[in-house]
């Protein structure tokens, strides 16, 4: 069965990877699944047929024969439980790389979202010159404590798994805000995400589609 996920028609972003449908078209060339990709304008994501499927007119969704999946965490899941590649065989060392997923999404990158927030969303509020050095700490704090447990390990927990997918796409949102730099093994470690052939062709392909005609 064909594999269909959805992405903007035209990225926020402009191809950047940030965009969520690029975990997701990573995850794929992981584990080698051919897949399509259905664009979706803003306007179509709020109608009908794009809340079908996901009730909060948001994206990527992924679709697969009769099962229709939203949520990005939920997704990758999916794809690296049933195909080789994104996590380990041994059950103990399975259950660390699907809490780092977990940690990824529910513990590092909500301050990171707020980061992104605070300075888009409101920068032009008065209060905002005084809020924004309390988010940014508040993310410098995660990544501390993120940073300690990397130590100079290539990877969180032995090979390259779900969880590191998860975490790198996490922490590539603060590349333009200078703060991953502050800590050189954070930096190293997305780095190394980035280099993965298969995060290459993800990023390429989501890019193809934002990239200004000539």
């Amino acid at each position: 069965m064909t594999i269909v996920i959805t992405a903007f028609e035209q990225s926020p972003d402009g191809g950047k990877g940030l965009a969520r449908d690029t975990r997701v078209r990573w995850a794929l060339e992981e584990v080698g699944l051919p897949y399509e990709v259905r664009l979706v304008s803003l306007c179509a994501m709020k109608e009908a047929e794009h809340l079908a499927i996901h009730p909060f007119g948001q994206i990527p969704t992924y679709e697969e024969g009769d099962l229709a999946l939203f949520e990005t965490g939920a997704i990758v899941f999916h794809i690296a439980e049933r195909h080789a590649g994104l996590l380990p065989v041994d059950e103990s060392e399975r259950a660390r790389a699907i809490m780092w997923m977990f940690a990824a999404l529910s513990t590092v990158e909500p301050p990171i979202l707020e980061l992104a927030h605070a300075k888009l969303l409101e920068g032009d509020q008065p209060w905002s010159r005084e809020r924004l050095p309390l988010v940014r700490d508040r993310v410098r704090d995660r990544l501390r404590q993120l940073s300690a447990r990397l130590g100079e390990a290539d990877w969180l927990d032995g090979a390259f798994s779900a969880g590191d997918l998860l975490m790198v796409s996490v922490l590539l949102r603060l590349k333009p805000s200078g703060l991953l730099d502050e800590f050189a093994n954070l930096a190293a470690y997305a780095a190394r995400g980035e280099a993965r052939p298969a995060y290459q062709r993800a990023f390429a392909a989501q890019l193809a589609i934002n990239a200004p005609m000539p």
